[in-house]
């Protein structure tokens, strides 16, 4: 487990090319949505469904390029240390605007089943935090998640 880490944090380090840091962007947003999504120690129907939905619709992937995504960060997130290691990226290469669609894509994981856990809430506001977010910006995102529920 912790070669594995250590692995993903080398060759991390060495990402050099554009592709290379969209890729580590795309897998540190995936893992924190996991985190969301396996912090009520279960994954229920929705949250399996709209996890590869988000994806698309956000990164323009196709449905197997999400699937593999999905795949590749359930193993760099199960073993990591800390949300810091996956927002830290994120901070270095988005803007505030992408950062809030991530916290809004974690606030209707959270919401997916109808019912917000409070470790899902705890894991949104540390993510919110470490990105810089302000606590206005995190409500309106947790608003118009709650928002698209209803439509």
């Amino acid at each position: 487990m912790i070669a594995k880490l250590k692995q993903f944090l080398t060759s991390h380090a060495q990402a050099v090319t554009p592709e290379e840091k969209a890729k580590h962007l795309k897998l540190a947003a995936v893992s924190l949505l996991l985190e969301v999504v396996y912090a009520d120690q279960t994954l229920n129907d929705e949250e399996a469904s709209l996890l590869p939905d988000l994806l698309t619709s956000a990164l323009a992937l196709t449905l197997t390029e999400a699937e593999a995504l999905i795949d590749e960060a359930k193993s760099i997130q199960g073993n990591a240390t800390s949300l810091y290691e996956f927002t830290n990226e994120i901070n270095e290469q988005c803007t505030i605007e992408q950062k809030q669609k991530l916290i809004l894509a974690m606030w209707k994981l959270a919401y997916a089943d109808g019912q917000l856990c409070r470790y899902e809430d705890q894991i949104i506001r540390r993510t919110a935090e470490l990105l810089y977010l302000k606590h206005s910006e995190l409500i309106q995102m947790r608003n118009a998640a709650i928002n698209a529920l209803g439509e």
